[in-house]
């Protein structure tokens, strides 16, 4: 676990082994509306930092987007496994929960969006890499653009739900009700995806080279 992210080695050691700095760690005050909105918009940045950054670096085969993933996903398995030391951790689960769920589904969703641009430059196929990545940008950007909503989500439940005095209970019910959520958006978009096409041409028109003059300026048919 980093220090960037305010624990130390010697803050972590007192985690691991006191039941008392872990129940401290987790506990609830009232937190001023100004500076949980302010907290809130700094991570709604930093967060919308790293998905872009899973996104981009897609462009190159996929690995740097691979790497990230698995780098988020081994620092929250050991922060995880801190409070796991607990006989029923659900004070931890109320903790992170109600942010967790929906930031980790927008985290992954620009994974995704990178996986789709990294398959098309490390596997082509006979169609070649031009050809590839243009047909990936249109899944890739609408995937991005489903996880920004999720950022603001994930922001808004960290700073006005995490930051709160609210209990155990209400936390895991906000946290069921993003799970129920997400997964009813999944089945929705899936459902309407089979009976309607995604048309992202739109997409394509903003790409596309001009190849030619605006119409009424000499673009007109040749005789």
């Amino acid at each position: 676990m980093p220090a960037g992210c305010g624990y130390t080695p010697d803050r972590v050691d007192q985690l691991i082994a006191s039941p008392a700095a872990r129940a401290d760690f987790l506990g609830r005050s009232a937190v001023p509306a100004t500076i949980n909105a302010f907290f809130g918009s700094a991570l709604f940045a930093h967060n919308t930092r790293v998905g872009l950054l899973a996104f981009a670096t897609g462009m190159l085969a996929g690995v740097p987007t691979v790497l990230l993933h698995l780098y988020n996903g081994i620092l929250l398995g050991a922060f995880a496994a801190i409070f796991f030391r607990d006989p029923l951790p659900l004070d931890f689960l109320a903790w992170i929960l109600p942010h967790g769920i929906p930031e980790l589904t927008a985290i992954t969703l620009c994974a995704a969006a990178g996986l789709c641009l990294g398959g098309a430059v490390a596997a082509p196929g006979r169609q070649g890499r031009r050809r590839a990545l243009r047909e990936a940008v249109n899944p890739a950007l609408l995937l991005f653009a489903g996880a920004i909503p999720l950022f603001a989500l994930a922001a808004l439940a960290e700073s006005f739900v995490r930051e709160s005095t609210l209990g155990t209970a209400p936390r895991l019910g906000i946290a069921a009700a993003f799970a129920a959520g997400l997964v009813a958006a999944l089945l929705a978009v899936r459902r309407f995806s089979r009976r309607v096409p995604v048309d992202a041409a739109w997409l394509g028109e903003l790409m596309a080279p001009d190849r030619g003059g605006s119409p009424g300026r000499g673009s007109g048919p040749a005789p």
